[in-house]
């Protein structure tokens, strides 16, 4: 299933329920790019692959291969939510008030819609990568009902 940036976008934007597309690309951003220094360079390559280029490149350009946990990865995404860029004028530079809670949830979101677009042994091989309390991260991609399908 190929996807373009817009669609990606705006089912992300959809499933974590961001006002703004601005607040939706900062999510894919912040959960690719911790994923992508929490896996090999390898894995990361393998899941950008099928994923549109302006997005796979949160992966690509990370610092790879870092050793943390599951509370840490939460925490740097959470960061990444709520940092102030500064440096831009746009949506992105307002702060997000993104709690540990909703920062799983929105990685979640994107790991499940990202599941979608790469091949179920590329996903594996970088779960695969991931320690046992990482499973919370895949929670949705094997989940018959998802929270934002039942949504009214």
């Amino acid at each position: 299933m190929a996807t373009s940036y817009n669609d990606f976008v705006g089912e992300v934007q959809h499933r974590v329920e961001a006002g703004t597309q601005a607040e939706a690309v900062r999510t894919i951003r912040a959960v690719l790019q911790t994923l992508g220094e929490r896996v090999g360079e390898g894995g990361a390559t393998d899941i950008a692959g099928p994923l549109p280029m302006e997005i796979d490149r949160y992966l690509l350009a990370a610092d790879h291969g870092h050793t943390f946990g599951f509370d840490e990865f939460v925490d740097r995404v959470q960061a990444k939510l709520n940092y102030d860029d500064l440096d831009l004028e746009a949506a992105y530079g307002t702060p997000g008030d993104v709690d540990p809670a909703e920062a799983v949830y929105r990685s979640q979101a994107v790991i499940e819609l990202v599941s979608q677009l790469v091949p179920g042994g590329d996903l594996a091989n970088v779960e695969n990568q991931l320690p046992a309390e990482f499973d919370d991260l895949f929670e949705f991609v094997d989940a018959e009902t998802k929270p934002w399908d039942t949504r009214e």
